[in-house]
């Protein structure tokens, strides 16, 4: 939770005033998908990353009438040297939510993050942005 969600808030809070100073500003919170839908066995991230939804979607909409955008991207899992830590019977579970039947990659996650902070995203903000394979249900 300090990492997840308070280190999120705090980060927030720090750039907000900067952004409004400044008169422009994209914020991209890095949620989960396990915060839209919950994972067996992880309560607590799951819970934390609902918490970044939350957040994003409560700030969005305070900074809607600034140029400042606050969405957030809700990623199944990416394949990353994590995945080396986990059992592959984890591994094995996690891929067969998705799907597509492959891991997302850092690259597909970052493209998304640079096009909200693009101007093409000026039009979107409080909003949540799966990048999951097809495993979001909403």
């Amino acid at each position: 939770m300090d990492v997840n969600v308070n280190g999120v808030f705090y980060c927030n809070r720090s750039v907000v005033p900067h952004m409004l100073a400044g008169g422009w500003g994209r914020i991209v919170n890095i949620a989960s998908i396990a915060g839209k839908e919950g994972n067996p066995n992880a309560v607590a991230y799951s819970a934390s990353k609902a918490a970044v939804i939350g957040l994003t979607k409560s700030l969005g909409k305070e900074l809607a009438k600034t140029d400042i955008r606050v969405n957030c991207v809700t990623p199944a899992a990416v394949a990353t040297p994590i995945f080396d830590q986990m059992a592959q019977s984890q591994i094995d579970f996690m891929l067969s939510k998705i799907p597509m039947g492959r891991f997302g990659t850092v690259d597909e996650v970052a493209a998304m993050v640079c096009w909200l902070c693009s101007e093409e995203a000026s039009f979107s903000t409080g909003a949540v942005f799966d990048c999951s394979g097809g495993r979001a249900t909403y």
